[in-house]
C-alpha cells in the first residue's frame, strides 16, 4: 500500500474567488488584508476534505510585491495573520502539517525573470523568518533553472527546514519548462531540494512530465491548475485573473481521475493549484482511499 500526502487546493485563487471587490494585482493578499478569518475557514475546508497539508498565503508577500501598492508597512503583520490563519485550522484539525508557501520573485509564469540571491534573501526574509512556525518550505511554481537554484541559494541562507520545490511546465510540453529547458536539468538544480513536484500547469501537461521526476531519485509529485492556458495578457505588467480563463471540463471527479495517473507514475504528493478547490480535494482524498492507497 502506498502512502500519498495530500496537499490542499488553491489558497490564493480561491481566496479571490470569496472574496469580494474586483480583481486586483494583490490578489490574495488583499482578501487577507480585510478579512483574515477567510484564510482560516479555507485552510479548515481543506483539511475537512482530506488534506494533510496547509500551504499558508504567502505565496505574493514580497516586499517587491506588496511595495507597490503601498502595503509594505503591513508585509511582517501580513505574514504573521498567514501563518496564524494556518496554526489555528491545524489545530482545530487535530492534525496535519505546514508549507511555508514561496512564490516566483517578481511574476508568476515569468521564465524571463531572473534575480540574484542577494535579492532573493531580502524578499524572501519575511516569511522565512517566521517559516519556523512551519514543517516545510514549498516553492511554487518555479519556471527556470536559474529561478531554481536562486530560491533554493537563498533558502540556505535563511532556513534549515526541509525544502520541496515545484516547477511550472510548458502547457504544450510538460517534458519541458516554461523556459523551454528540459526537465532533467531541473532535476539537476534541484538536487538540495528533498522533495520535486509539477505545479500550476494543465493536467495534461503534467502527466507529460511526472514520469520524467522518478530520475531525481527523491519522492515527487504533483498539483495541477483548472485554467484552460496561460494568457499573453496575464504575462504582462500587473497582471489580475481577469486574464485567465477557467476550464469547464476539470471538475473533482476528473481532476481526480487526472491525479490518479500521477500516482500510478509513482507520484507520492499530490494536490491542486489554481481553480482547484476544496470539492476536487475531497474527491481526489476519496478516489485515493478507494484504489488502496494510504492518505498520510
Amino acid at each position: 500500500m502506498t502512502d500519498i500526502v495530500l496537499l490542499d487546493g488553491a489558497i490564493g485563487q480561491e481566496l479571490t474567488h470569496r472574496g469580494k471587490g474586483e480583481d486586483n494585482p494583490l490578489w490574495s493578499t488583499a482578501v487577507m488584508a480585510s478579512d483574515p478569518d477567510m484564510v482560516g475557514a479555507l485552510h479548515s475546508e481543506y483539511f475537512a476534505a482530506g488534506a494533510t497539508v496547509a500551504t499558508t498565503n504567502t505565496y505574493a508577500l514580497l516586499p517587491d510585491r506588496v511595495g507597490k501598492f503601498g502595503m509594505a508597512e503591513r508585509l511582517d503583520d501580513l505574514v504573521r495573520v498567514a501563518f496564524d490563519q494556518a496554526e489555528a485550522a491545524r489545530d482545530r484539525h487535530g492534525s496535519g502539517r505546514i508549507a511555508a508557501a514561496l512564490g516566483p520573485l517578481g511574476q508568476s509564469y515569468r521564465a524571463d525573470l531572473v534575480w540574484s540571491v542577494h535579492e532573493a534573501v531580502r524578499e524572501y526574509t519575511p516569511v522565512l523568518s517566521q517559516a519556523s512556525r512551519a514543517d516545510l518550505i514549498l516553492c511554487e511554481t518555479v519556471a527556470s533553472v536559474a529561478q531554481a537554484e536562486t530560491v533554493l541559494s537563498a533558502i540556505r541562507e535563511l532556513s534549515n527546514l526541509p525544502v520541496w520545490i515545484a516547477f511550472t511546465v510548458n502547457d504544450a510540453d510538460g517534458t519541458k519548462l516554461r523556459s523551454g529547458e528540459s526537465l532533467s536539468d531541473a532535476m539537476a538544480a534541484a538536487r538540495s531540494a528533498e522533495a520535486v513536484l509539477l505545479n500550476c500547469s494543465r493536467p495534461e501537461a503534467i502527466a507529460d512530465g511526472v514520469p520524467h521526476l522518478a530520475a531525481a531519485g527523491r519522492p515527487y509529485g504533483a498539483y495541477a491548475n483548472g485554467f484552460t492556458a496561460i494568457s499573453d495578457a496575464f504575462l504582462g505588467a500587473r497582471p489580475t485573473v481577469n486574464a485567465l480563463t477557467e476550464r469547464d471540463d476539470m471538475g473533482p471527479e476528473a481532476y481526480a481521475r487526472a491525479a490518479l495517473g500521477w500516482a500510478a507514475e509513482g507520484a507520492t504528493i499530490l494536490g491542486g493549484c489554481c481553480e482547484v478547490g476544496p470539492h476536487h480535494i475531497k474527491a481526489l482524498h476519496h478516489a485515493l482511499l478507494s484504489h488502496g492507497y494510504e492518505v498520510i
